[in-house]
């Protein structure tokens, strides 16, 4: 997990963001937005996958979570006991098994791809 400083957000390194681009499915509703000095991506304005420093998280229905859970990925906490409901970093180095990487973050786009879409807190 990405060290943090109190008041400090951790940063991924620009290999971290061009691979995390590369495990992207190339879909036309997926949009990458900065979010907190990282970055995520977004379908139909739900968020479904991320950096958090050097850590790769997704969005994912209990089974897949699970699954995940089991091969050594973490229940997502940005902050020290702040959770993340149904998110989780996937183990590892992942920028070592994209193939694998862009399995778990296609998951995560099928598990975001049926919620009701988000509405910008902007556009009331």
């Amino acid at each position: 997990m990405s060290a943090m400083q109190p008041g400090a957000m951790p940063k991924p390194n620009e290999e971290g963001k061009s691979a995390f681009r590369s495990v992207l499915p190339d879909d036309p509703s997926v949009t990458v937005r900065p979010m907190f000095g990282n970055v995520a991506a977004f379908c139909n304005g739900n968020m479904f996958a991320g950096l958090f420093g050097d850590d790769l998280f997704v969005r994912l229905g209990d089974d897949e979570r699970a699954r995940l859970l089991k091969k050594g990925g973490r229940v997502f906490e940005p902050m020290p006991g702040r959770a993340m409901k149904d998110y989780v970093t996937v183990p590892g180095k992942w920028t070592k098994d994209l193939d694998g990487t862009r399995q778990w973050v296609a998951h995560s786009l099928t598990a975001v791809r049926v919620l009701p879409p988000k509405k910008s807190a902007g556009k009331k």
